[in-house]
């Protein structure tokens, strides 16, 4: 017997049990990755915030019984987007990222502000405002890090 015990957001207590080639409890999208008597992984696709948690695996057989603990932490990539509105401050705005991202505007000023907003759903949303004193506005460019991208 498998079953795999989850304790996440949205659920207080979801299994996906197999006994006797039978498969009970699971959700639409928490199945076997393949047969849970040769291999007990879990398949969650597509995979959503509400999963995040802690899982636990039980395996019992005539080898003992066993237990594996994972944690799963799901990365949201953010949205950017720039903009420069009518009183010559260019927008940075990195939005419903999770982890936060970090952000800054290139090139640099003194005369900038950040904003930083905690969603409910665990994604932050981060602003930041550059402005420039004289009348010539330079390019500027957004730069982004965030986990759940391997480009800047």
């Amino acid at each position: 017997m498998v079953m795999w015990k989850i304790k996440c957001s949205t659920c207080s207590l979801l299994a996906c049990r197999s006994d006797h080639n039978e498969t009970r409890n699971c959700s639409e999208r928490m199945m076997w990755k393949y047969s849970p008597d040769s291999d007990p992984a879990l398949r969650i696709y597509p995979v959503n915030l509400g999963d995040e948690g802690n899982y636990t695996c039980e395996i019992a057989s005539s080898a003992g019984n066993f237990l594996f603990f994972s944690s799963l932490t799901v990365i949201v990539p953010p949205t950017v987007t720039l903009t420069c509105d009518k009183s010559r401050v260019a927008v940075c705005q990195v939005s419903a990222g999770k982890p936060a991202a970090d952000a800054s505007c290139i090139p640099a000023s003194n005369h900038g502000t950040e904003e930083e907003v905690h969603h409910p759903n665990g994604t932050v949303t981060r602003v930041s405002y550059i402005g420039w004193v004289n009348s010539m506005l330079p390019a500027a460019a957004c730069l982004v890090t965030h986990p759940a991208t391997n480009q800047t």
